[in-house]
């Protein structure tokens, strides 16, 4: 999983552009499709994120990525959703244990987080290998945090699989129920 999100990144920077067009390799319908377009969506919304971040950047434009951002902050948890529905099918037949626990996060969310760290990796390599001595130093000592965090993570999703598979852990799901983009939950949309 790791190695597609990776691709993806190299990938999307090939172009390095929001407002390219995303090149899925996997076919529609395949779990890898969904994790490839997960992680588009999220190397995209890395990059918004960093459009608005100038101090002088126009309050015209800041205002349209920031609605560029909530959308796709609602289709990478409409991505994540699918994801967890994936898993949820996968171990719907599992017999549990008597003593099988709950997990703190579905599996998708822990994929998400994968998602992201592959993305931080990414950039933090490349600041690793920029600048002064100084900030080459820094930059190294957060990689390789990072690179820990990415062993330690990946294990988890691995070990909370195995324990799914094998009634060790529920597989329940739960919806993030987003309400600032839905005009009949949210005040400000609702009371116009």
């Amino acid at each position: 999983m790791y190695a597609l999100f990776e691709r993806q990144i190299v990938e999307y920077h090939k172009t390095d552009s929001v407002d390219a067009e995303m090149k899925n390799p996997y076919g529609s319908g395949m779990f890898e499709a969904v994790l490839w377009e997960k992680s588009w969506v999220d190397t995209v919304q890395w990059h918004l994120e960093d459009l608005v971040r100038p101090d002088d950047v126009d309050p015209v434009y800041a205002l349209q990525l920031k609605r560029r951002i909530d959308r796709s902050n609602q289709h990478r948890t409409d991505l994540v959703e699918r994801i967890d529905d994936h898993y949820m099918m996968l171990f719907k037949d599992v017999a549990l244990l008597p003593d099988a626990r709950i997990n703190t996060e579905t599996p998708a969310w822990a994929v998400d987080r994968l998602s992201i760290l592959a993305l931080k990796i990414y950039h933090f390599a490349i600041e690793a290998g920029r600048g002064d001595a100084e900030h080459r130093a820094k930059c190294q000592a957060k990689l390789d945090t990072l690179l820990t965090q990415r062993a330690d993570l990946t294990t988890a999703i691995d070990q909370l699989l195995e324990d799914l598979a094998a009634g060790r852990r529920v597989m329940k799901l739960y919806r993030q129920m987003k309400m600032y983009n839905d005009p009949s939950l949210n005040p400000m949309l609702y009371k116009k």
